[in-house]
């Protein structure tokens, strides 16, 4: 085993999870106002995110499929698009709070479906999967066994770093903050998806310019 390699991806790995990006924004707004629980649940969903992007980069590693660079803007295009919609009804959901409806918007944060869209449609996974992972292939000398090595190790590290954010909210941060919390989190995604669109869109303008 290359430990030199396995070393840098792992500060690769950690210098990603510690950057606050669409997962970190969603998994803190819900484990303030839903409690670690449904956090939980919607870290499961951003590691299952994780294991599908990872499974895509082995088959463009292996040759089996190839994704043309206009393919992926459209996909970051998408899943800004999406971070978005989320980011939305979670600011309606925050002011809805004393309402009757409050029910609906409820269900529709967190957990793991949320944690599972927001995770696979993150433009940043997205290109760390489809373009930095790649690099970290060589950690052993057969490629399967690379592959699990790479995603023993990112799924123990990404399950960490959001459980310690779960674990920080919960306990430093008091209840009655929990919808200030969400509201903050929720427009740090709005500015991540917008952000996204305006860049995404620039370059499938330059694709077919």
């Amino acid at each position: 085993m290359n430990l030199t390699l396995l070393i840098a991806y792992i500060l690769a790995v950690l210098m990603l999870l510690l950057t606050p990006g669409p997962v970190v924004a969603l998994v803190t707004g819900t484990a303030a106002r839903y409690g670690s629980r449904k956090a939980f649940a919607t870290v499961t969903g951003t590691n299952g995110a994780s294991l599908v992007l990872i499974m895509l980069a082995a088959l463009m590693l292996a040759g089996v499929i190839s994704l043309s660079p206009l393919f992926l803007y459209l996909l970051g295009t998408a899943g800004s698009l999406y971070i978005g919609w989320g980011a939305v009804a979670s600011i309606r959901a925050v002011f809805e709070k004393s309402s009757a409806k409050e029910t609906t918007p409820l269900r529709e944060s967190g957990g793991f479906v949320r944690g599972f869209l927001t995770g696979i449609s993150n433009p940043k996974d997205i290109l760390f999967f489809v373009a930095f992972f790649p690099q970290f292939i060589a950690v052993t000398q057969d490629f399967t066994t690379s592959i699990m090595t790479l995603s023993l190790v990112w799924i123990f590290f990404d399950f960490t770093v959001l459980s310690f954010y779960i674990l920080m909210i919960r306990r430093w941060v008091p209840e009655r903050h929990g919808g200030r919390i969400e509201l903050i989190s929720s427009l740090f995604l709005l500015a991540v998806s917008l952000c996204g669109i305006v860049y995404n869109a620039n370059e499938i303008f330059t694709c077919y310019a």
